[in-house]
């Protein structure tokens, strides 16, 4: 039987790194750090009509973070997202072009969203509550991020980088920034929700193993 190139390719990936050495003990080093947009996903859901929540994603997104992992709380974080990169699975011919067009998020207008960190801290053992600023359709308001830090390390063999990984989650209200079609009436769910629900999933990758040679 033949396997899916896919498939393939990922039994292929999980076999060589099954042979390498562990990554690299130590610290995870303070420094400034980048997406790794293969590894990252930015979805959202609202409401719709209270049978469903309607899950889309932004595939356009940049990052960039300089961190300490000893000391999250001077972290400072800066995101920027394309709205014209919007996609959802199985969607109408034409939705997806209304949804970044007027009433929505006026894509043309408002080319840009963006993140900027306020404020980190700390709330449990690699938890953190990250604040700060979302421009969104043109207005800027405050936000906060829930996040996991899911560890790092301070290089791989075959990755000679550090590398760190987080899951965060937020919540606002889509009206706050100036985003109301659809709103059900009051009382009822007839229509699309006003409250918006983010989840990110990523990893960044930072400063070089010291004296790595990358690989072939």
């Amino acid at each position: 039987m033949r396997l899916p190139a896919t498939f393939a390719a990922l039994v292929l990936t999980q076999a060589a790194l099954a042979s390498t050495p562990e990554p690299t003990p130590g610290p995870v080093p303070a420094g400034n750090y980048t997406l790794d947009k293969a590894h990252t996903s930015l979805i959202f859901r609202v409401n719709h009509l209270g049978f469903s929540f309607f899950t889309a994603r932004f595939t356009h997104i940049d990052a960039d973070l300089k961190a300490d992992p000893a000391r999250f709380a001077a972290s400072q974080l800066n995101v920027t997202i394309d709205p014209k990169s919007i996609t959802s699975d199985n969607a109408p011919e034409g939705f997806l072009a209304m949804l970044s067009c007027k009433d929505w998020l006026e894509a043309d207008k408002f080319p840009q969203m963006t993140f900027r960190s306020t404020r980190v801290e700390i709330t449990a053992p690699n938890k953190l509550r990250v604040r700060g600023d979302l421009t969104l359709h043109g207005v800027t308001k405050p936000i906060v991020l829930d996040a996991k830090y899911n560890g790092g390390y301070a290089g791989h063999p075959m990755d000679p980088h550090a590398r760190i990984g987080f899951s965060a989650t937020a919540r606002f209200k889509r009206s706050d920034f100036g985003v109301s079609a659809g709103i059900p009436a009051p009382g009822t769910t007839m229509g699309v929700g006003d409250e918006v629900e983010v989840v990110l999933e990523t990893e960044l990758t930072g400063p070089p193993l010291a004296g790595a040679v990358a690989p072939n």
